[in-house]
């Protein structure tokens, strides 16, 4: 953090910040603000010729399960 050298010394204006650079002079930068949203452009995709869709094949139905049935022992 900086120390304060002398007050009152600057006429300060709204919006702007003031700092003694490296030389020793008193500097004004105009403070950035947030905020505020840079208008985007829309990108233009190139178009593409059209390509064939596949046709889609029905899902294969699967079948049940066979339960296996125990045999029966012979006395």
């Amino acid at each position: 953090m900086g120390k304060i050298i002398a007050k009152n010394v600057v006429e300060r204006k709204s919006g702007f910040l003031y700092y003694v650079d490296g030389q020793g002079n008193v500097c004004e930068a105009k403070m950035a603000r947030g905020g505020k949203k840079k208008k985007t452009t829309k990108k233009v995709a190139a178009k593409k010729p059209a390509a064939k869709k596949a046709a889609k094949k029905p899902a294969a139905k699967k079948a049940p399960a066979k339960k296996k049935v125990a045999a029966k022992k012979k006395k």
